[in-house]
């Protein structure tokens, strides 16, 4: 199972983020990635906490013939076609794309680290992983995501449609 995170809190040239991630979804084709499933939209606040606007996130499996890296590399194109800039650290975006887990593997070089390593820490990462894969285990861990879900502190996070 591939797994990528979708995220979104800045309008795009496309407009808001729902609508932003919907159009990053439908490009990803021609990138090489098939969009298999995909979760439930989330409204959750900043990580870490800021007067940003909130984010709308989800995760989506892919099915794909390229190699992580490669992958990876793609999801950046895709995320500079609709003005991501990275400035600085945890900045508002129009959108973020993460590689989160690559059919169990692990890997880590200077740009690209599997399983992801903050996925763990991250509701708005784990409540639409469940979405879509309730039995998931971590590739390292092996936890299941109901037991990574229980670990997080109580936070809001909000479903959208």
């Amino acid at each position: 199972m591939i797994l990528i995170g979708l995220g979104a809190n800045m309008p795009s040239r496309v407009g808001t983020p729902i609508e932003t991630l919907r159009a990053a979804l439908q490009l990803m084709p021609e990138h090489g990635i098939q969009v298999k499933r995909v979760s439930p939209f989330y409204k959750t606040a900043p990580v870490p906490v800021s007067d940003q606007p909130d984010f709308i996130n989800a995760v989506a499996e892919i099915k794909t013939h390229l190699d992580p890296a490669k992958v990876m590399q793609k999801l950046l194109e895709i995320e500079q076609a609709f003005g991501r800039q990275r400035t600085m650290k945890n900045d508002p975006r129009t959108l973020d794309l993460d590689l989160l887990d690559y059919a169990g593997q692990r890997l880590k070089t200077e740009f690209l680290e599997l399983p992801h390593p903050r996925m763990v820490k991250r509701a708005f990462i784990l409540h639409p992983l469940r979405d879509i894969a309730p039995t998931w285990k971590h590739p390292v861990s092996r936890e299941t995501i109901r037991a990574l879900i229980a670990k997080l502190p109580p936070q809001e996070i909000q479903k959208i449609l």
